[in-house]
Protein backbone atom coordinates (compact mmCIF):
# COMPACT_ATOMS: atom_id res chain seq x y z
CA UNK A 1 0.00 0.00 0.00
CA UNK A 2 0.85 3.62 -0.94
CA UNK A 3 2.30 5.48 2.19
CA UNK A 4 0.49 8.70 2.38
CA UNK A 5 2.45 11.82 3.13
CA UNK A 6 0.99 14.71 4.87
CA UNK A 7 -0.33 17.60 4.09
CA UNK A 8 -2.32 15.88 1.28
CA UNK A 9 -5.10 17.05 -0.54
CA UNK A 10 -8.64 15.08 -1.78
CA UNK A 11 -11.08 16.17 -4.65
CA UNK A 12 -14.23 14.45 -4.24
CA UNK A 13 -16.45 15.22 -7.58
CA UNK A 14 -19.14 12.47 -6.21
CA UNK A 15 -20.91 12.52 -9.31
CA UNK A 16 -21.10 15.72 -10.53
CA UNK A 17 -18.68 14.47 -13.44
CA UNK A 18 -18.05 12.60 -15.39
CA UNK A 19 -16.53 12.54 -18.87
CA UNK A 20 -14.43 15.27 -20.44
CA UNK A 21 -15.32 16.96 -17.79
CA UNK A 22 -13.65 14.61 -14.90
CA UNK A 23 -11.06 13.93 -17.25
CA UNK A 24 -9.77 17.21 -17.77
CA UNK A 25 -9.49 18.12 -13.63
CA UNK A 26 -8.35 14.59 -13.12
CA UNK A 27 -5.10 15.33 -15.59
CA UNK A 28 -5.10 18.78 -14.33
CA UNK A 29 -5.04 17.09 -10.57
CA UNK A 30 -2.18 14.88 -11.81
CA UNK A 31 -0.42 18.11 -12.95
CA UNK A 32 -0.52 19.82 -10.14
CA UNK A 33 0.86 16.81 -8.04
CA UNK A 34 3.48 16.48 -9.39
CA UNK A 35 4.53 20.09 -9.60
CA UNK A 36 3.51 20.68 -6.03
CA UNK A 37 5.16 16.75 -4.92
CA UNK A 38 2.45 16.41 -3.12
CA UNK A 39 -0.26 12.98 -2.78
CA UNK A 40 -3.63 14.24 -3.91
CA UNK A 41 -6.88 11.89 -3.65
CA UNK A 42 -9.00 11.96 -6.65
CA UNK A 43 -12.47 10.12 -6.19
CA UNK A 44 -14.13 8.65 -9.56
CA UNK A 45 -17.57 7.19 -10.41
CA UNK A 46 -16.85 3.13 -10.60
CA UNK A 47 -17.39 3.32 -14.54
CA UNK A 48 -14.79 6.31 -14.76
CA UNK A 49 -11.63 4.59 -12.67
CA UNK A 50 -10.14 2.86 -15.05
CA UNK A 51 -9.95 5.68 -17.49
CA UNK A 52 -9.03 8.10 -14.78
CA UNK A 53 -6.19 5.40 -13.97
CA UNK A 54 -5.40 5.18 -17.67
CA UNK A 55 -4.64 9.39 -17.99
CA UNK A 56 -3.06 9.87 -14.63
CA UNK A 57 0.26 8.83 -13.20
CA UNK A 58 0.59 11.01 -9.60
CA UNK A 59 -2.87 11.64 -8.16
CA UNK A 60 -4.18 8.89 -5.96
CA UNK A 61 -7.48 7.54 -7.77
CA UNK A 62 -9.59 7.05 -5.18
CA UNK A 63 -12.93 4.46 -5.25
CA UNK A 64 -16.51 6.16 -3.63
CA UNK A 65 -17.37 2.58 -2.14
CA UNK A 66 -16.45 -0.73 -1.86
CA UNK A 67 -17.97 -3.98 -0.56
CA UNK A 68 -16.47 -6.65 1.82
CA UNK A 69 -16.84 -9.32 -0.57
CA UNK A 70 -15.01 -11.72 -2.01
CA UNK A 71 -14.76 -12.69 -5.99
CA UNK A 72 -17.76 -15.01 -6.42
CA UNK A 73 -21.91 -14.16 -5.70
CA UNK A 74 -21.94 -10.60 -5.33
CA UNK A 75 -24.72 -9.07 -8.07
CA UNK A 76 -24.06 -5.51 -8.29
CA UNK A 77 -21.44 -5.41 -5.36
CA UNK A 78 -18.64 -3.49 -5.26
CA UNK A 79 -15.18 -6.02 -5.47
CA UNK A 80 -12.09 -4.46 -3.67
CA UNK A 81 -9.57 -6.90 -6.10
CA UNK A 82 -11.58 -5.43 -9.28
CA UNK A 83 -10.91 -1.67 -7.58
CA UNK A 84 -7.71 -2.16 -7.59
CA UNK A 85 -7.36 -3.70 -11.18
CA UNK A 86 -8.71 -1.02 -12.42
CA UNK A 87 -6.40 1.19 -10.76
CA UNK A 88 -7.81 2.05 -7.57
CA UNK A 89 -5.26 2.70 -4.68
CA UNK A 90 -8.10 4.01 -2.15
CA UNK A 91 -11.83 4.28 -1.23
CA UNK A 92 -13.82 6.40 0.65
CA UNK A 93 -16.00 4.77 3.17
CA UNK A 94 -19.16 5.84 5.23
CA UNK A 95 -20.14 8.98 3.67
CA UNK A 96 -23.37 10.61 4.90
CA UNK A 97 -24.75 9.84 1.00
CA UNK A 98 -23.27 5.60 1.47
CA UNK A 99 -23.30 5.17 5.45
CA UNK A 100 -22.41 1.71 6.47
CA UNK A 101 -23.23 -0.26 9.60
CA UNK A 102 -20.04 -0.42 12.13
CA UNK A 103 -19.47 -4.57 11.78
CA UNK A 104 -20.18 -4.21 7.90
CA UNK A 105 -17.52 -1.18 8.05
CA UNK A 106 -14.83 -3.35 10.23
CA UNK A 107 -14.79 -6.16 7.27
CA UNK A 108 -14.66 -3.44 4.41
CA UNK A 109 -11.67 -1.87 5.87
CA UNK A 110 -9.84 -5.03 6.89
CA UNK A 111 -10.92 -6.18 3.41
CA UNK A 112 -8.91 -2.92 2.00
CA UNK A 113 -5.75 -3.91 3.89
CA UNK A 114 -5.79 -7.06 2.47
CA UNK A 115 -6.18 -5.58 -1.19
CA UNK A 116 -4.27 -2.99 -1.54
CA UNK A 117 -6.39 -0.04 -1.01
CA UNK A 118 -6.00 2.93 1.88
CA UNK A 119 -9.07 3.33 3.34
CA UNK A 120 -10.69 7.21 3.94
CA UNK A 121 -13.56 6.30 6.34
CA UNK A 122 -16.00 9.27 7.09
CA UNK A 123 -16.93 10.58 10.66
CA UNK A 124 -19.83 12.67 11.62
CA UNK A 125 -18.89 13.50 15.04
CA UNK A 126 -16.65 13.22 17.96
CA UNK A 127 -17.99 9.83 19.19
CA UNK A 128 -17.81 8.53 15.88
CA UNK A 129 -13.98 9.46 15.07
CA UNK A 130 -12.93 7.62 18.20
CA UNK A 131 -15.03 4.50 17.21
CA UNK A 132 -13.42 4.22 13.73
CA UNK A 133 -10.16 4.71 15.14
CA UNK A 134 -10.40 1.85 16.92
CA UNK A 135 -10.95 -0.29 13.24
CA UNK A 136 -7.26 1.38 12.23
CA UNK A 137 -8.02 2.55 8.70
CA UNK A 138 -5.41 4.46 6.61
CA UNK A 139 -8.00 8.24 7.27
CA UNK A 140 -10.43 9.38 9.00
CA UNK A 141 -12.32 12.24 7.05
CA UNK A 142 -13.94 14.42 10.12
CA UNK A 143 -17.15 16.30 8.91
CA UNK A 144 -20.33 16.96 10.40
CA UNK A 145 -23.57 15.78 7.59
CA UNK A 146 -25.24 18.91 7.94
CA UNK A 147 -22.69 21.26 6.93
CA UNK A 148 -21.79 19.04 3.88
CA UNK A 149 -22.07 21.36 1.03
CA UNK A 150 -22.78 24.63 2.68
CA UNK A 151 -19.72 26.64 2.61
CA UNK A 152 -19.78 26.55 6.53
CA UNK A 153 -16.88 24.94 7.79
CA UNK A 154 -16.44 23.07 11.42
CA UNK A 155 -15.80 24.58 14.28
CA UNK A 156 -12.42 24.81 15.89
CA UNK A 157 -13.30 22.91 18.83
CA UNK A 158 -14.84 20.37 16.78
CA UNK A 159 -11.30 20.09 14.73
CA UNK A 160 -8.89 20.15 17.71
CA UNK A 161 -11.24 17.59 19.35
CA UNK A 162 -11.51 15.26 16.67
CA UNK A 163 -8.17 15.30 15.74
CA UNK A 164 -7.22 14.78 19.17
CA UNK A 165 -9.20 11.68 20.16
CA UNK A 166 -8.18 9.74 16.70
CA UNK A 167 -4.29 10.66 17.72
CA UNK A 168 -4.53 9.50 21.14
CA UNK A 169 -5.89 5.95 20.06
CA UNK A 170 -3.68 5.74 17.15
CA UNK A 171 -1.00 8.20 15.75
CA UNK A 172 -0.48 6.99 12.98
CA UNK A 173 -3.75 7.47 11.57
CA UNK A 174 -4.38 10.54 9.22
CA UNK A 175 -6.71 12.98 10.14
CA UNK A 176 -8.68 15.15 7.26
CA UNK A 177 -11.21 18.00 7.45
CA UNK A 178 -14.06 18.11 4.90
CA UNK A 179 -16.94 19.98 5.28
CA UNK A 180 -17.69 23.30 3.72
CA UNK A 181 -13.98 23.60 2.54
CA UNK A 182 -14.55 26.27 -0.59
CA UNK A 183 -11.33 27.94 0.07
CA UNK A 184 -7.40 28.25 0.35
CA UNK A 185 -8.36 30.02 3.65
CA UNK A 186 -10.16 27.26 4.90
CA UNK A 187 -7.20 25.02 3.81
CA UNK A 188 -4.97 26.89 5.88
CA UNK A 189 -7.08 27.41 8.84
CA UNK A 190 -7.69 23.28 9.04
CA UNK A 191 -4.20 22.91 8.92
CA UNK A 192 -2.86 25.31 11.47
CA UNK A 193 -5.55 23.39 13.61
CA UNK A 194 -4.01 20.34 13.42
CA UNK A 195 -5.38 19.00 10.17
CA UNK A 196 -3.38 15.89 7.84
CA UNK A 197 -4.97 17.19 5.23
CA UNK A 198 -8.41 19.04 3.39
CA UNK A 199 -11.16 17.49 0.67
CA UNK A 200 -13.32 19.21 -1.02
CA UNK A 201 -16.34 18.86 -3.64
CA UNK A 202 -18.70 21.85 -4.18
CA UNK A 203 -15.87 24.66 -3.36
CA UNK A 204 -14.48 23.35 -6.47
CA UNK A 205 -17.29 21.87 -8.40
CA UNK A 206 -19.14 25.11 -8.24
CA UNK A 207 -16.80 27.20 -8.53
CA UNK A 208 -16.64 30.39 -11.56
CA UNK A 209 -13.13 28.22 -12.76
CA UNK A 210 -13.13 25.11 -11.40
CA UNK A 211 -9.25 24.68 -12.01
CA UNK A 212 -8.30 27.82 -10.69
CA UNK A 213 -10.24 26.90 -7.39
CA UNK A 214 -8.29 23.58 -7.27
CA UNK A 215 -5.05 25.06 -7.95
CA UNK A 216 -5.29 27.25 -4.92
CA UNK A 217 -6.31 24.52 -2.68
CA UNK A 218 -3.63 22.53 -3.47
CA UNK A 219 -1.18 25.13 -2.99
CA UNK A 220 -2.77 26.50 0.06
CA UNK A 221 -1.72 22.51 1.25
CA UNK A 222 1.42 21.98 -0.48
CA UNK A 223 3.18 25.52 1.23
CA UNK A 224 1.46 25.19 4.00
CA UNK A 225 4.39 26.24 7.14
CA UNK A 226 3.20 24.84 10.42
Amino acid sequence: MKKIRVPFFMFNPKTYLYGKELYDLAKYADHLAEVYDIDIFVTAPFTEIKTVSDITKNIIVTAQHMDAINPGRGMGAVLPESLYFAGARACVLNHAERPLHYSVLEKTINKGKKSGINTIVCANGYHEAKAIALLEPEIILCEPTDLIGTGMTSSDSYIKETIAAVKKINSNICVMQGAGVSTSTDIIRNLQLGSDANGATSGIIEANDPFVALKQMVEATATFVP
